[in-house]
């Protein structure tokens, strides 16, 4: 059987910022306030204070408290509270890529697919963010309303799984 660990971990605020003007000054006063760049598409960045992750081009799951975020907007976008909707599921040990292609039209056994990484895909016709957080985790970010069946999807497919 394939050995992969699911947790549900403890639930931190999360939201989504969005850019939809002037994404270059934005980045610029981003940089200048946060003291690291926004992250590319496909990648992470920030601090464990806060932590954004690129999931769109135009869109970033935003991990911790956002307040600073809010200064340098100005009107090029928004934040938006989305913790509430949203389950994380933590998906690790050394199966954890071979379980997350269950049902998936991801590749998560790509080699390109590495720490700091992360995608918006389809599992089951669903939209679902990854975060991958070292070699052996990948943070998943379900819709609340289809994570117990994800959660019982990915129990049955553990047992048909082999290394």
């Amino acid at each position: 059987m394939t050995k992969v660990t699911i947790t549900l971990p403890t639930a931190s605020p999360l939201h989504a910022l969005e850019i939809w003007s002037n994404a270059t000054a934005f980045a610029e006063r981003f940089m200048a306030e946060m003291g690291f760049a926004l992250p590319r598409l496909g990648t992470s960045g920030g601090t464990d204070a806060l932590r954004l992750i690129r999931v769109e081009p135009c869109v970033w799951l935003v991990e911790g408290d956002p307040t600073a975020l809010t200064t340098i907007l100005g009107g090029d976008g928004t934040i938006t509270a989305i913790g509430g909707g949203i389950v994380r599921i933590r998906l690790s040990g050394s199966g954890w890529r071979s379980l997350l292609m269950e049902g998936g039209m991801f590749d998560a056994e790509s080699s390109a697919f590495a720490p700091g990484c992360s995608a918006a895909t389809l599992i089951d016709h669903v939209a679902v963010r990854l975060h991958m957080m070292s070699t052996d985790a990948c943070d998943v970010y379900v819709p609340a309303s289809f994570s117990a069946g994800l959660l019982h999807f990915w129990r049955q497919a553990l047992e048909t799984l082999t290394e």
